[in-house]
């Protein structure tokens, strides 16, 4: 489609090693198998399924973390599939992720200020530090966190504000492609919500295309538009959230709905959350 910003096609991968072949040899483990999807700009599109069905391994293909054994990934009408590093570094900027765990993706050695700073000095999206710095305190405000920020560290930052932070780095570059993995799954519920709504506020604000991979439907039916149901390395199916949701297609997307605890989502929950937390903050 003529306003795809992300698309692919056919996408195989495979990690490690399975079990010997014939000749005594180790074959690689297929973890996709011909995927399909398409992010519309402006768009979130939800990726959803149990553990082991292909998310995140889609995700890093997407991204160009994994070069997939067979298929194409276009961005902006253009193939990057095959690209090696130096051809893709123009393109970092431009496609951003959220890391499911930020303790990990944090350097706990260097400053909040510094993790920051640097993208913006190193895309050239500053001339100097101090203007870098002006940037980040800009940000760091956006996302709801204290300008003193910049001189802590990681480990000094509760859960959800260090996923206050990686949003902002994702985010600071003003990409036009973000994806989220997994970014609320060890997080309580109001921070979950305060984080969500966060985030719909961004893509919003920020006309972002983002790719919200969860294993939990209620989350993205709370803040995507579409969404694609994987399952053993296959899209089993994609739509309207709406649509979906409500007459699903696939007997195993049916089954997955039922798992979730509260069957009919109140859409009001994660305003409401969100609005608890920050009441509690202050």
């Amino acid at each position: 489609m003529a306003d795809d910003l992300l698309l692919a096609r056919g996408l195989v991968a495979a990690y490690g090693r399975s079990s010997a072949s014939f000749l005594g040899g180790r074959k690689p483990l297929p973890v996709l198998h011909g995927v399909n999807i398409r992010v519309g700009r402006g768009e979130t599109v939800g990726i959803v399924g149990e553990s082991g069905s292909g998310k995140t391994t889609l995700g890093r293909a997407l991204l160009g973390l994994l070069k997939p054994a067979a298929g194409t990934v276009i961005f902006d009408g253009s193939d990057i599939t095959a690209l090696d590093e130096k051809a893709r570094r123009p393109l970092r900027r431009r496609m951003q992720m959220i890391f499911q765990d930020p303790m990990s993706s944090l350097n706990p050695r260097h400053t909040i200020g510094r993790i920051l700073t640097e993208p913006l000095l190193l895309h050239g999206f500053t001339a100097s530090r101090k203007a870098a710095l002006s940037v980040v305190h800009g940000i760091l405000d956006r996302v709801g966190l204290s300008p003193t920020t910049v001189d802590r560290y990681s480990f000094e930052l509760s859960g959800g504000q260090r996923q206050r932070v990686g949003i902002a780095r994702a985010v600071v570059l003003k990409p036009d492609f973000v994806l989220a993995d997994e970014i609320v799954s060890g997080l309580d519920v109001s921070t979950q919500a305060q984080v969500l709504q966060l985030l719909k506020e961004l893509t919003g604000e920020l006309h972002l295309a983002l790719a919200f991979i969860s294993h939990d439907l209620s989350v993205v039916r709370s803040i995507c538009q579409r969404v694609v149901v994987m399952r053993e390395g296959r899209v089993v199916e994609e739509g309207a959230c709406e649509r979906v949701f409500t007459s699903p297609a696939s007997p195993y997307t049916r089954m997955l709905i039922d798992a979730i605890p509260l069957p009919t989502i109140d859409p009001g929950w994660l305003a409401r959350g969100a609005a608890m937390e920050s009441a509690g903050a202050g």
